[in-house]
């Protein structure tokens, strides 16, 4: 059964993301480090609140939007924790290239 907090959940489709919309999701500096983060880690094992990051519990939760709708990340509940994935394969077939580059940039 999914919770009524996880159904308000949105996810993109990478396939349908516009390129604009791509990039304008991977050019701030705090969703590429919430990229990294996920791409080091075995998927599903990162929840929200793991995030060592320079921002507001509501600014991480806008990030986390962003992304959602760019079709990077995905999201699900197990409990009282949000479980974070990063979607490279999916993201990857949509744009090819694009988050190597991103996940190779140095830091900020």
């Amino acid at each position: 059964m999914t919770s009524a907090r996880a159904r308000g959940l949105t996810h993109g489709v990478p396939a349908e993301v516009s390129l604009q919309d791509a990039l304008a999701a991977v050019a701030d500096p705090v969703r590429r480090s919430i990229l990294r983060s996920l791409a080091e880690v075995p998927e599903w094992t990162k929840a929200c609140g793991t995030f060592d990051l320079p921002v507001a519990k509501a600014t991480l939760s806008h990030h986390f939007g962003v992304l959602r709708a760019a079709g990077l990340i995905e999201q699900r509940d197990e409990g009282p924790r949000r479980l974070n994935r990063l979607r490279r394969p999916e993201f990857d077939a949509a744009f090819p290239g694009l988050l190597d580059l991103v996940l190779s940039h140095p830091g900020r």
